[in-house]
């Protein structure tokens, strides 16, 4: 229920940036999948508020090599520019680094461009996505075992 709350606050546009679809609302199983813990390289990340109020909500998706991890985030509309999602993306990063990833990456809208900007601030390198001329690919290297 809280996340599906979470979500309730998100702004269309920023649904549709996480998710690369149109979707209005994030579907049961969705939120299932989101909240679900039986996968040890699907690790989802909560941030709260001082006030104890879920704020964003992040993912790592670890890749079979246990090397590359994919990242999303989502922060609700009334949090954005507060360094919400600095914060939570630097952490995910130290956790991949700690887990031994050697690099995290995003399939971005290129239409997304405050996560883009946000991304190349924190080191991320953009490259175009081969056949698909609406997305950019994200991606920074890590130093494994920090």
């Amino acid at each position: 229920m809280l996340v599906a709350d979470f979500f309730a606050h998100v702004t269309p546009e920023d649904l549709s940036f996480r998710f690369l679809s149109g979707m209005k609302e994030v579907s049961h199983e969705r939120l299932q999948a989101i909240t679900c813990a039986d996968d040890p390289r699907s690790i989802n990340f909560l941030a709260f508020s001082p006030a104890d109020m879920l704020v964003a909500v992040g993912a790592l998706a670890i890749d079979e090599s246990l090397l590359r991890g994919e990242v999303a985030l989502s922060v609700r509309a009334d949090h954005k520019h507060l360094g919400v999602s600095w914060t939570l993306l630097s952490h995910i990063a130290h956790y991949a680094e700690r887990r031994g990833l050697k690099s995290i990456e995003s399939v971005e809208s290129r239409a997304n461009r405050a996560a883009i900007k946000l991304e190349r601030e924190m080191g991320f390198e953009i490259t175009q996505v081969p056949d698909d001329p609406t997305l950019v690919l994200v991606r920074r290297e890590l130093q494994s075992g920090i």
